[in-house]
């Protein structure tokens, strides 16, 4: 063996039993705690995707309610737990894991359909669901029917969609009539998947009728473009604003789930146009259209610039309040009224 490589091996197995005696300390002294909920979930420093961003919003109004959560421990006293789709570590948990402790997992996708390939996460998430979960949140009935269309049983399913922090994400108080001016559009994504709608915005960028409308992208942007501005990934507060300075969304992602920059978007009283794939007519009802093909966006949006009013009534977001609660009786938790 090369001399250089017993070093780097002596590391690795350094840092395997490192983390496997942290887990062995943190179980010893999580015998002897207790919380209301056990969240087991790697979380992403910000900027970062809409399962981090709703998981925060989600814990943030459990403790409101002066519910008390651990987050990757799962104490003696605490009843339920919550695991999020394949974001957390599995050894850590069954390490952890009590059969008295009621289990609820957490799943978007399917995971191949939505990234364009499959490199087996779906049935490693559904193998951790036959192993450890009582009952199994999808957040759209479309990721509940392609699931069963693959073939990928999950525990005792229930559909609750996500939602927004309403202190982050919320209506300006007024805005700017469209008269005399273009039309603002934006759309935002922290992802560099193709399947987020490169080709679409590649599209606009010769196509739209930059007379008429302007065009901000937020986020990680798949390309540089010759008329679409583009700024960089910013902070939820930061996303918020831009949301709110604009008058229409483009949601142009393929087989998303439920995607949180959608709903974030609608939540600032931005109509969508989008396509027409995944749980985006779900999400969207009628505070919005959809397109199939990309020539069609310049119709969608003129329809939907003389519908703006209308069709800004009828957005329908879920309140946080209300997903909690879902969650909640989901996982054998008493709901609790804020404080």
């Amino acid at each position: 063996m090369d001399a250089r490589a017993v070093p780097r091996a002596a590391r690795r197995v350094g840092r395997r039993l490192g983390r496997r005696a942290r887990i062995e300390l943190d179980w010893l002294v999580s015998r002897r705690g207790r919380a209301d909920l056990a969240l087991f979930h790697e979380f992403a420093p910000p900027p970062a995707g809409g399962g981090h961003q709703f998981l925060r919003a989600f814990v943030g109004e459990l403790e409101r309610r002066g519910l008390v959560v651990e987050v990757n421990r799962l104490s003696a006293g605490t009843p339920a737990c919550l695991l999020n789709s394949f974001n957390f570590d599995a050894e850590r948990l069954r390490r952890f894991a009590r059969s008295d402790c009621r289990t609820v997992h957490r799943v978007d996708g399917p995971i191949g359909v939505y990234r364009g390939f499959d490199d087996g996460t779906d049935r490693t998430i559904v193998t951790v669901n036959a192993e450890l979960a009582d009952a199994t949140v999808l957040q759209s009935r479309y990721s509940l029917e392609k699931h069963r269309d693959l073939g990928l049983e999950l525990r005792d399913p229930h559909v609750v969609r996500n939602t927004v922090d309403p202190a982050i994400f919320h209506p300006p108080h007024e805005r700017p009539p469209l008269a005399g001016r273009r039309a603002r559009i934006v759309a935002t994504s922290w992802s560099d998947n193709e399947r987020k709608g490169a080709d679409t915005l590649a599209w606009l960028d010769r196509n739209l009728d930059w007379d008429r409308y302007e065009l901000t992208f937020v986020g990680r942007a798949p390309a540089r473009y010759e008329r679409i501005r583009t700024v960089g990934p910013v902070t939820s507060q930061e996303v918020a604003s831009h949301l709110r300075e604009h008058d229409l969304y483009l949601a142009p992602s393929r087989d998303d789930p439920c995607s949180n920059a959608l709903l974030e978007a609608l939540a600032c009283g931005l109509p969508a146009v989008y396509r027409d794939s995944g749980g985006h007519p779900e999400l969207v009802g009628d505070g919005g259209l959809p397109y199939r093909e990309d020539a069609e966006v310049p119709d969608v949006l003129d329809r939907l610039v003389g519908e703006l009013d209308a069709r800004r009534q009828a957005i329908r977001v879920p309140a946080l309040e209300e997903v909690a609660d879902a969650y909640l009786a989901i996982l054998g938790l008493a709901s609790q009224p804020r404080t």
